[in-house]
């Protein structure tokens, strides 16, 4: 197996144990903190990866990363359930709710790419890294677990629904286009996903690549391409 695969292959594996736990668990209590107690009731207000696992999202994000060769990623969790009539503060309330899944992706990016950025900018750390393989191993499988977190939060900042983008646009659109924004949600909820995963697979990374690169250049700086730093 090429090991660039294999490093992604390992990410996704810390990804579907802590990555995809931690954005359902962060919708689960965002919703808690703003009166909703259906995900508690449910029992998906906890980090256990077993209650959070969806077999066909935690396929496809090994699938994407095998199809991709590790160079742009997509998969999901079970969705956190949520009941928006019990949210204090109506639409606005369902969008924090929201964004607060693609906001921890974001967070555990930024928080494990503090140690890689440090190795970056010190061409001595980066080379006592390069020669301990056990050093290059956790640093690049890190590298991976930052690239899928950053994808991962633009996908689901996209506005398509089922995604998390969709219910945070429509908390901050006008009330009567959030209106018509779910009567086409419910009018097209069998059709839409299937052409959003269509454009995914074939041209989805060319829209989210430019992002994504952006993002990483911001936490790990302009030299992150030095990855993966051993063959």
């Amino acid at each position: 197996m090429d090991q660039d695969l294999l490093y992604a292959l390992l990410a996704v594996g810390i990804m579907l144990v802590i990555g995809f736990p931690v954005h359902e668990f962060s919708h689960a209590f965002a919703a808690y903190r703003l009166g909703d107690s259906t995900a508690r009731w449910q029992g998906r207000l906890t980090l256990d990866p077993r209650v959070h696992f969806d077999p066909v999202g935690g396929l496809m994000l090994a699938i994407t990363s095998i199809i991709s060769q590790g160079s742009w990623f997509f998969g999901y969790a079970r969705p956190t359930p949520v009941n928006p009539m019990n949210l204090q503060g109506g639409r606005r309330g369902e969008a924090l709710v929201a964004f607060a899944g693609p906001l921890s992706n974001l967070v555990m990016a930024a928080i494990v790419a503090i140690p890689l950025r440090l190795v970056y900018g010190s061409d001595a750390l980066l080379m006592e890294v390069i020669g301990a393989w056990p050093l290059a191993l956790v640093m690049n499988v890190a590298f991976y677990f930052v690239l899928i977190n950053v994808f991962l939060c633009i996908f689901n900042l996209l506005p398509v629904p089922p995604l998390d983008g969709w219910k945070v646009l429509g908390g901050l659109v006008p009330s009567h286009i959030s209106w018509q924004m779910r009567r086409l949600e419910q009018q097209y909820a069998m059709i839409i996903p299937v052409i959003f995963l269509g454009f995914i697979f074939i041209g989805g990374s060319r829209v989210i690549g430019p992002i994504a690169s952006f993002l990483l250049d911001v936490l790990l700086g302009d030299r992150y391409g030095l990855l993966p730093v051993i063959r």
